[in-house]
C-alpha cells in the first residue's frame, strides 16, 4: 500500500512537472512568437491597455484596420452596439457632404409685400429661412450682428429707411421641435444643447460675462449680443481672495429669464457662459429689429412668426427683394467637426431632411442619411439615429460600423473635405490639448465624443512605416475620471502610430 501511495504521488508529480515544463515553453514560444511578430506584440499590449482596472465595470468597443490592405489589425466587441456620444457627428457629416455636396449653400431671401415710396416701404418685409447656422459670428470675427448689420446696409441701398407695416419671420421650412429626441432634461439651458429653427442666430445662444467688483458688492454682469429679448437676474456677490469662485448660470425653463447667482473672488477673470435661448425665430426677430433701427431704419409695425397662429396668412403679392448666401458647406463642416457643434449638426441633419424630403425634420435627415449608409455597408437597421449630434442617449451604433462608414469616406470623391474637417492631435479643435509630445501628435484625424459615462474617438492615422490605418474606439459605463478614458485612446494611438511590420 504504501509502495503504492509512493507511485500515485509519484505519478503526479511527473505530471505536474511535465505540466509545468509544457506551460514554460509555451510561454516560451508565444515570447518567441511575439518578439518575432510585432501584429501579436500589438494586440498583447492593446489588451493591457483596455484591461485597465479603473474599467473593469465598463465595456469597451475598439476595431482597428488597415487601410491599405483592409486587415483587421485589432479588434474588441466590435459589433456591440454603443453610446457613440459626438461620433454621431462623423454619420451626419459624411451623409451632409454626400448628399448635398461641398459646394452647398443656405440661402435667408427677404421679400416685401408693398410699395417703396421715397424711403418708405409701405408693407411688410418678410425674412424666410432655410436652416443657416452660420448667421452668427464664428465666420465673422467675433462680431456676432455683422450680417444683421450688413443687411441694414443693404435695404438702406435699396432705398428702405423706413417700414410702415411689420417685420415677419418665416420658418416653414423647418418643424417647430427644436430640442432632439433623447436630450436630458436638465441640458436645457445649456448652450450645447441650444435648440434648431429654420431662422437661427448666433447658435441660439447668449453670452453672459461675470466680472468681480468691490468685495461685499454685486459683481458686473454683462450680456452679449445686448438685447432685450433675454432678461437677466444677477445675485452674484464679489468675495476675498480667500474664498473660491462658484457661479451658477441657468435659464429659467420655458422662459428667456436668465439667472445668475453664486460668488466671484475679486483676483478672478472674467467667467463667462454661454445659454441657450428659447424660440429662435422671436430671437432672430429681436435682435434683427434692435440692429436695424441702431443703424437708422425706422420699424413702425411689429415683429411675428408669419406660421404662428395670429399670423398664419401668407401674402399673394410679395416680392423678392434680396437673398443672403452661406459660407460653403465644406466650410461648415469644420466648424461643426472641428469644435464638435451640436447646434451645427442639428441644423445639418434636418437640412438634408428639407432637401431630400422637401421639409426639415429629424425623421426625415435621418431616413435620407440611412438610405447612404446602407451604401456604405452599413445595415441601417442595426443602429439607431436619433439625433444628428450624438447628445442623445439613444444612439446606438457599433465600432464597426464607424470604420466601415470612415473606410468607405476614404475612398469617396469627398474624402479631402471630410478629412480636413477632422480634429488633428495636438493642434486643433477638441484634439488640441491631446497627444501632445508624441509620435500621434499632428498625425491623429479623429473626432472624439463626450457624454456621461460615455467616452469615444475615432478617426485616421499613419504608422510611422507609412501605413494608414482607419480606427474606432468607444466606451460606455465607466465611473472613473473622462481624462483617463481619454488618456488610454491617446497611448492606444501613439501605438498604433509607432506600429511597424518585420
Amino acid at each position: 500500500m504504501k509502495h503504492t501511495v509512493n507511485r500515485f504521488f509519484f505519478i503526479i508529480l511527473v505530471s505536474a512537472s511535465v505540466s509545468f515544463a509544457q506551460q514554460k515553453d509555451s510561454l516560451s514560444e508565444r515570447k518567441t512568437v511575439s518578439n518575432l511578430n510585432p501584429l501579436i506584440e500589438l494586440r498583447d499590449q492593446l489588451d493591457d491597455y483596455f484591461n485597465d482596472p479603473n474599467f473593469s465595470n465598463a465595456i469597451w468597443g475598439v476595431l482597428v484596420k488597415s487601410l491599405k490592405t483592409g486587415e483587421v489589425i485589432y479588434k474588441r466587441n466590435a459589433d456591440k452596439l454603443f453610446i457613440p456620444a459626438s461620433n454621431m457627428k462623423l454619420f451626419t457629416s459624411a451623409a451632409v457632404l454626400l448628399l448635398l455636396g461641398p459646394e452647398f449653400l443656405y440661402e435667408t431671401n427677404f421679400y416685401v409685400n408693398g410699395d417703396l415710396e421715397k424711403g418708405v416701404l409701405k408693407g411688410d418685409l418678410i425674412i424666410q429661412g432655410s436652416g443657416d447656422p452660420t448667421i452668427s459670428n464664428r465666420f465673422y470675427e467675433g462680431n456676432q450682428t455683422k450680417i444683421f448689420e450688413d443687411w441694414a446696409d443693404t435695404l438702406k441701398a435699396r432705398g428702405i429707411w423706413v417700414v410702415k407695416g411689420n417685420i415677419y419671420g418665416d420658418d416653414s421650412f423647418f418643424d417647430n421641435v427644436g430640442l432632439g429626441n433623447g436630450w436630458t432634461w436638465d441640458y436645457e439651458s445649456s448652450w450645447f444643447a441650444a435648440p434648431s429653427g429654420a431662422l437661427s442666430f448666433n447658435d441660439n445662444s447668449v453670452e453672459i460675462k461675470i466680472e468681480p467688483s468691490e468685495i461685499n458688492f454685486p459683481s458686473k454682469v454683462s450680456l452679449k449680443p445686448y438685447t432685450k429679448y433675454t432678461s437677466v437676474i444677477s445675485k452674484v456677490t464679489t468675495v476675498d481672495e480667500n474664498t473660491e469662485s462658484s457661479v451658477s448660470v441657468v435659464r429659467q425653463r420655458g422662459t428667456n429669464q436668465i439667472r445668475v447667482t453664486g460668488t466671484i473672488n475679486k483676483d478672478s477673470k472674467p467667467i463667462i457662459e454661454h445659454v441657450s435661448i428659447s424660440d429662435p425665430t422671436m430671437f432672430f426677430l429681436t435682435v434683427l429689429r434692435e440692429v436695424f433701427e441702431r443703424k437708422g431704419i425706422v420699424i413702425q409695425g411689429r415683429i411675428g412668426n408669419l406660421n404662428s397662429a395670429e399670423n398664419n396668412i401668407i401674402p399673394d403679392d410679395i416680392t423678392p427683394l434680396y437673398t443672403h448666401r452661406s459660407v460653403q458647406l465644406k466650410k461648415i463642416i469644420k466648424e461643426l467637426n472641428k469644435n464638435s457643434n451640436n447646434f451645427y449638426a442639428e441644423q445639418l441633419l434636418k437640412t438634408i431632411g428639407l432637401e431630400i424630403y422637401n421639409y426639415g425634420t429629424v425623421e426625415n435627415g435621418v431616413k435620407a442619411c440611412k438610405e447612404i449608409f446602407n451604401s456604405m455597408g452599413i445595415n441601417p437597421e442595426n443602429m439607431v439615429m436619433a439625433d444628428g449630434s450624438g447628445l442623445s442617449r439613444l444612439d446606438l451604433v457599433t465600432p464597426r460600423q464607424i470604420v466601415n462608414l470612415l473606410s468607405y469616406m476614404y475612398k469617396s470623391d469627398e474624402f479631402s473635405k471630410f478629412y480636413e474637417s477632422l480634429p488633428i492631435g495636438g493642434i486643433d479643435g477638441t484634439l488640441i490639448n491631446r497627444m501632445k509630445k508624441t509620435a500621434a501628435e499632428n498625425n491623429v484625424r479623429a473626432k472624439a465624443g463626450y457624454n456621461n459615462n460615455v467616452s469615444s474617438l475615432s478617426g485616421y492615422l499613419k504608422t510611422i512605416s507609412g501605413e494608414q490605418l482607419v480606427f474606432s474606439i468607444i466606451v460606455n459605463n465607466y465611473l472613473t475620471s473622462p481624462a483617463l478614458a481619454n488618456y488610454i485612446q491617446d497611448n492606444v494611438c501613439n501605438r498604433l502610430v509607432n506600429f511597424i511590420r518585420n
